[in-house]
């Protein structure tokens, strides 16, 4: 378990390259983000089924592509282990962006318009990097603020964004704990 190194895609991948050159080849990536459909409630949780890459990273790591994809297999894993866990999840696309404070209207109503559900700033990197050192990864997220009324609203220390986390974090262990098949 790795936390507290920094945000957004560059501090990110530091960290994924360095676990990944000691020999860990899955990960599971915990974190929060920002609602961008009315629908969507703080403290709710999301599985992460592609990316935007709309930050720099990436594309280090991958030819130029609107999206960035996670394990199919991890996925899946986290999918079964949120459901033994008997916790509602939604599945969906997130916006990855490593320019905080810079997301536009104009981009919010286009992704809205696109049905993206969220925004981050970490996920379409890991993504290309995990996939470019042959690991795997997946992502998934508990919404701590929206941007769905077009005008940011952060609520990162509710107890339902904190709860969110706690169940992504038992999720997690449980995928990451379980015999690799």
């Amino acid at each position: 378990i790795v936390g507290n190194f920094g945000i957004g895609a560059p501090a990110a991948a530091v960290i994924l390259e360095e676990l990944i050159a000691f020999g860990v080849k899955r990960f599971v990536s915990i974190g929060t983000a920002g609602a961008l459909q009315k629908n969507i409630r703080v403290g709710d949780l999301m599985i992460c089924e592609k990316a935007i890459r709309d930050e720099g990273t990436s594309y280090h790591y991958a030819k130029p592509s609107k999206y960035a994809y996670p394990s199919k297999r991890l996925t899946g894993d986290i999918k079964a282990a949120l459901a033994k866990l008997d916790h509602k999840y939604f599945t969906g696309v997130t916006w990855t962006i490593d320019a905080p404070y810079r997301e536009t209207v104009a981009e919010i109503k286009r992704y809205q318009k696109e049905g993206v559900a969220t925004v981050e700033m970490e996920a379409s990197a890991l993504f290309a990097i995990a996939e470019y050192r042959r690991a795997e990864l997946c992502a998934i997220f508990t919404i701590s603020d929206s941007l769905a009324e077009l005008e940011w609203k952060p609520q990162f220390h509710l107890r339902r964004t904190l709860k969110g986390l706690e169940v992504l974090y038992k999720a997690a262990l449980s995928v990451l704990r379980a015999p690799v098949t």
